[in-house]
């Protein structure tokens, strides 16, 4: 007599952590939110893409936030609002280059290492924020 290994139906099924749940949830991303337009805000190697937001962040923190909720795997929070993000139609106003992307890019990595974010972690979303970050590149780079 063989006996197989069945699930039962009563058995809850094993379900990948989402990126918001590893980030920390709400808490940790609104840290890292908020981390990063600081360092945007503070730091003079940032200061191309801080000239891209109004004098305020305030509005600029929120929207990223409640992007970066649903993104992650959270709740839906700028489509409950906005609709669908547009991101590419939303950033066509400025002018992004390479210089702008990669500024954007070491802002948010060194706001994941301030906030104490795990390093594989770190790289994972690097990786998919790259993607993105070139994709809203609109602008050719300045030849030397």
């Amino acid at each position: 007599m063989t006996t197989e290994h069945t699930t039962a139906a009563s058995e809850p099924a094993q379900q990948q952590a989402s990126l918001y749940d590893m980030i920390g949830g709400a808490g940790k991303l609104r840290e890292l939110v908020d981390r990063f337009y600081d360092l945007m805000d503070l730091e003079p190697q940032f200061s191309v893409i801080r000239a891209l937001h109004p004098t305020t962040l305030d509005g600029s923190r929120d929207k990223f936030y409640w992007f970066l909720t649903g993104w992650s795997g959270g709740p839906d929070l700028y489509i409950e609002r906005f609709g669908h993000p547009r991101l590419r139609a939303r950033h066509l106003p400025y002018a992004i280059a390479t210089p702008e992307r990669d500024q954007w890019l070491r802002c948010m990595a060194l706001a994941m290492q301030d906030v104490g974010m795990e390093e594989r972690l770190q790289e994972h979303l690097l990786t998919s924020f790259f993607q993105t970050a070139d994709w809203m590149r609109n602008k050719a780079d300045a030849q030397p």
